[in-house]
């Protein structure tokens, strides 16, 4: 599917509705031999360097056509400079004073006057401490955040026509009181770090760390050093990391963790309890979604921040919803009707996608339609939250496959073949979604990570039509958005002398400032609460508020899928023996009691009773 180019920003954004006139293309990501397209968002930062440019453009305007007014070399300095920040260009003495457009003298005045009070800050170039780059203070980081909401809303209220009644509704209801909790951007680190070779990183190659590659030069800046990065897909991804683990030193600061992989890499030592090297309360941990931040820890610690918190929802279009007189669907029962009546083939529309391919797409798959029959793959103890997910160190554990609900799930996957693409048996993560994207499909389970490639396209059907849920519950059973997504970690095996380092940048990329700067540049993941709540985040996209209110409503749930060592092994398992069922090779009956057989020699084989 092309995408248009992203037009030139203009300076009308304060007249603009959200999102609308953003265009945005489609770049190829190689990640460990995949060949994957990936949605491109546009440059960080726009509506702030949009009014960036209409301050100076003003200042332009009065000063050309006024003679008694002279520059404002404050003005111009700070403009210059938060411009340079938020486009990562170096700022330097020199640059900054001929920004001022006064005399040298006078200019040199005005920017040490702004040093001392706060309003800039000195960061040294070289090892000598003769040279400097010039940022942002954190003073001047504020004033800007509360003069920048100010300006947009006077422009909106002036001038914007058709959006002055809502401005004003959202300035008396709200949306002052929400313009003072906004996340001030990025800071640079008052201390480079000094790491030789930088600092090293290892991902997966999806959308939202394809924004934190795309933001590379920026980050850069901030911690003050270089930044490689390293993407793989899920599978390649893991084996990188465990390899990783038996070489003498890691190759690696930092490395992204999928959620299910966290008791296996705790066990094998292949990442290092956080509360080893650093002060966890610096990351102010009640700022993330529970279940995101819990299914950071094994055996009570620890072992990675989260990066990226993306249940997996179900998508669905509304419009082709009211066209049929249908309600989201809350229930598997509702979901199957809704899939057979959306479900036109003959004119290139199927009901729903997803994950259906062999082995580990189509495992995680079972696993997340076992809980909604309202069963863990394993046989955790109930709790108010729904299961007990805090004693898995114990070793205490029994896979539960060949069971009532795991018999509702295989029938209910059988059920839904009947309204899936022909190729559904070969679809996987990213493959559900293109069609999706493209109008070809009426609804599909989708990790909110890949919601850009619908979010972001104005030529999409879906865009602006798609509204989220969790994922239907079967009989008896209550709706569950199963978490996903990855936290940085940093290896067990990392040299000590680099350990202070990764620790630093580890912080700054799972700031709330970090997280918003990913938002505001197409990803559509989020593991802080803060971070939701921003009003430019919630103008990017609904999808925010809606897992916001899931985590509120204890629906977001990582018990679905609970980080045991043995998980992998389990949801392989389950993607091999279910996918024999849906090609129709055994029943569901002998599925179930395959992969039950399985599991339990993995489990037994592992040293767990």
């Amino acid at each position: 599917m092309r995408r248009k180019e992203l037009s030139k920003p203009d300076n009308t954004a304060a007249t603009r509705k959200p999102n609308a006139g953003k265009r945005h293309n489609v770049k190829m990501n190689t990640m460990g031999g995949h060949t994957q397209a990936r949605p491109v968002a546009p440059q960080a930062q726009t509506e702030t360097l949009e009014i960036l440019s209409f301050l100076e453009e003003v200042s332009d305007e009065l000063e050309g056509a006024l003679d008694i007014i002279a520059p404002n070399a404050h003005l111009r300095m700070a403009l210059h400079l938060l411009q340079g920040h938020f486009e990562a260009k170096t700022i330097t003495p020199t640059s900054l004073i001929s920004a001022s457009r006064v005399p040298y003298a006078t200019a040199n005045r005005r920017m040490r006057e702004m040093i001392e009070d706060g309003l800039i800050e000195q960061r040294p170039r070289t090892k000598t401490g003769k040279s400097f780059s010039m940022h942002p203070g954190e003073k001047l980081m504020a004033q800007w955040m509360q003069i920048s909401g100010r300006i947009r809303r006077l422009a909106e209220t002036r001038f914007g026509g058709e959006t002055q009644d809502q401005t004003t509704r959202d300035y008396y209801f709200g949306g002052s009181y929400a313009a003072a909790r906004s996340i001030a951007p990025l800071r640079v680190l008052s201390e480079p770090l000094k790491v030789p070779g930088g600092i090293r990183v290892l991902v997966h190659g999806d959308p939202t760390f394809m924004v934190m590659d795309n933001l590379k030069r920026q980050f850069e800046q901030i911690v003050g050093t270089d930044i490689s990065q390293r993407a793989f897909s899920i599978d390649r991804l893991r084996e990188e990391a465990l390899r990783n683990v038996q070489r003498e030193s890691s190759r690696y600061d930092i490395i992204a963790v999928d959620l299910p992989w966290i008791g296996e890499f705790a066990e094998k030592q292949v990442l290092m309890p956080l509360d080893e090297i650093m002060d966890l309360t610096r990351l102010d941990p009640a700022d993330f979604h529970t279940a995101g931040w819990m299914a950071a820890h094994w055996g009570g610690r620890a072992y990675g921040v989260p990066a990226q918190t993306t249940p997996e929802l179900l998508f669905y279009r509304r419009d082709l919803f009211a066209e049929a007189g249908l309600e989201p669907p809350a229930t598997t029962d509702a979901l199957l009707e809704a899939a057979r009546l959306l479900h036109q083939p003959q004119r290139g529309r199927y009901g729903i996608g997803w994950n259906a391919a062999r082995g580990t797409a189509l495992g995680h798959t079972v696993l997340m339609i076992i809980a909604d029959f309202g069963q863990p793959i394993l046989d955790l103890p109930e709790n108010a939250g729904g299961f007990d997910t805090s004693r898995l160190a114990e070793n205490t554990y029994r896979a539960t496959i060949d069971t009532e609900a795991g018999l509702q799930a295989a029938e209910f996957l059988m059920e839904l073949l009947h309204y899936s693409p022909a190729d559904i048996l070969s679809m996987s993560w990213y493959e559900r979604m293109r069609p999706y994207a493209a109008g070809n499909i009426a609804m599909a389970y989708g990790y909110t990570l890949l919601a850009p490639y619908f979010e972001l396209d104005e030529s999409s059907p879906a865009y602006g039509q798609t509204g989220y849920l969790p994922h239907p519950a079967g009989p008896g059973a209550s709706p569950v958005a199963p978490v996903g997504g990855y936290v940085l970690g940093i290896p067990a095996n990392l040299s000590p002398d680099r350990v202070p380092a990764a620790v630093e940048a580890l912080t700054v990329f799972t700031s709330p400032e970090a997280q918003k700067l990913y938002v505001q540049n197409g990803s559509r993941t989020n593991p802080r609460y803060s971070v939701a709540s921003d009003p430019e985040v919630r103008r990017a996209s609904s999808i925010f508020e809606a897992v916001d209110a899931m985590s509120w409503r204890d629906e977001l749930q990582f018990w679905p899928r609970p980080p045991v060592p043995e998980i992998g092994g389990i949801i392989q398992i389950c993607g091999e023996e279910f996918h024999d069922m849906l090609r129709g090779i055994t029943s569901p009956r002998d599925a179930l009691r395959k992969a039950q057989s399985r599991a339990d020699a993995l489990i037994q084989s592992n040293g767990t009773p």
